[in-house]
């Protein structure tokens, strides 16, 4: 074999990695006879020790279908600022030397990081410090620039519409306002679109911080035309106008990545004190992230690892795959990671929904 290639999974877990994986290692050993070995648990895997394992063709046998990573990932594995325990106290360091030394002794030539904007942010990082890296955009946010979808949305969405539909009998049936939060730090897509596949009343996104009175209003105006139920989607990034997210843990409580949730119970809260009415709360939490990738993930994580191979072949490193149209092709990594891919409050989704008389909190004129 007359190169050595390497894969790892970074960040949170997302219905459609291990197409990916499976599209590398297939790709670049039927085609080209290269060998394939896969870094384990993100960029943890290169720090210390270095964790790895041979990638073959029976190796990815039977993955397409599966949730999750045969790899192993971790979301708080950033070489960066890398936390390290010193008499009883947790300090970050940075570790990045460590790991390119590490990847250089495996005798590999370049590296395919899978992963969302901290992982291909730490991909771009290595790239400048001597790693021939190759990026692959993951997150089931949807929030990576420089491609028109991630792989892995796609899963949500279809779970989240899927939980909704099943909501709408039981808030019917017991005549209740049903709150549910959704995944979405920063970007409202997954509640803007699973909301509207799934007919709900309100949506909630980072994007439109949300007026209280207006979200009320429009609960009333829902019983008053008949209604006697509502469904509320709320992104766990959603904040009330002059208010802020609601946080479980702050970045320095929690090895500087902030931990958002609560958003759901603080709507329902208000929702019961302002209106006299029963209230729940369904928190989808990481149902949204695990279980067997849509067809289309699986087939969007496939383009994307062959790609990937493509451009090692090619040694067009520091670039990242991405879907533009119904093409793949990739763009420079700095194009994906300098700013989020947002909702445009002013956007035709949000448009629609609101034709549709979709609330999304915004204040009345």
């Amino acid at each position: 074999m007359s190169r050595t290639i390497a894969i790892l999974t970074g960040g949170g877990d997302c219905p459609g990695l291990n197409a990916v994986i499976r599209g590398v290692v297939r790709s670049a050993t039927l085609t080209r006879d290269w060998r394939v070995i896969g870094i384990e648990d993100g960029f943890d895997g290169l720090v210390g020790t270095p964790r790895w394992r041979e990638l073959t063709l029976a190796s990815v046998r039977g993955i397409l279908p599966r949730g999750g990573t045969i790899l192993g990932t971790s979301n708080r594995g950033n070489p960066l600022a890398y936390p390290v325990e010193e008499n009883g106290e947790t300090r970050l360091v940075d570790l990045s030397d460590q790991v390119v030394k590490n990847f250089h002794d495996l005798g590999v030539e370049a590296l395919i990081a899978v992963g969302g904007d901290g992982t291909l942010k730490i991909a771009r990082a290595l790239q400048e410090k001597g790693v021939p890296m190759v990026g692959v955009p993951k997150t089931i946010d949807n929030d990576l620039r420089g491609t028109d979808v991630t792989f892995g949305y796609n899963t949500a969405v279809n779970i989240v519409t899927e939980a909704l539909d099943r909501l709408h009998s039981t808030a019917e049936s017991h005549q209740r306002v049903m709150v549910v939060e959704v995944m979405g730090r920063d970007a409202g897509w997954i509640g803007l679109e699973a909301g509207l596949a799934g007919s709900a009343d309100v949506i909630l996104i980072p994007e439109i911080p949300f007026d209280m009175t207006a979200v009320c209003d429009a609960i009333e105006a829902r019983k008053a035309r008949g209604s006697k139920f509502s469904i509320v989607v709320a992104a766990e990034g959603a904040f009330p106008i002059a208010g802020q997210k609601v946080v479980q843990l702050t970045g320095s409580e929690n090895l500087g990545v902030e931990r958002l949730g609560g958003v759901g119970a603080f709507v329902a809260d208000e929702i019961s004190r302002l209106l006299h009415v029963e209230t729940r709360v369904v928190v989808l939490g990481h149902v949204q992230r695990g279980g067997t990738p849509s067809p289309f993930d699986r087939i969007l994580g496939s383009r994307f690892g062959v790609k990937a191979v493509e451009l090692i072949e090619q040694k067009r490193y520091g670039r990242m795959v991405s879907l533009q149209g119904r093409q793949v092709s990739d763009v420079d990594i700095i194009d994906a990671v300098d700013s989020l891919n947002l909702v445009d409050p002013d956007g035709d989704l949000v448009r629609t929904a609101e034709a549709l008389g979709v609330m999304l909190g915004r204040a009345a004129a």
